[in-house]
């Protein structure tokens, strides 16, 4: 099963030009899990993917692959 959540996130940190590190450091939390989350080895809480929508200006339903932004 693709993990969608993965793809969008590297793909807006991408788009957004941004580093992993500077991701990291906007969202208070390490280098290795933004690392883990790209690669789809963990999953975010709730919290995190409210706050990685605001931060993107996204849907959360855009992060799951669910609808467009």
């Amino acid at each position: 099963m693709k993990n969608t959540f993965s793809e969008q996130l590297n793909g807006l940190r991408i788009e957004n030009n941004l580093t992993r590190s500077q991701l990291a450091e906007k969202l208070n939390v390490s280098v290795r899990l933004i690392s883990y989350w790209e690669n789809g080895q963990r999953e975010c809480d709730f919290d995190m993917l409210i706050k990685i929508a605001d931060l993107f200006s996204v849907s959360i339903d855009y992060l799951l692959g669910r609808k467009e932004y």
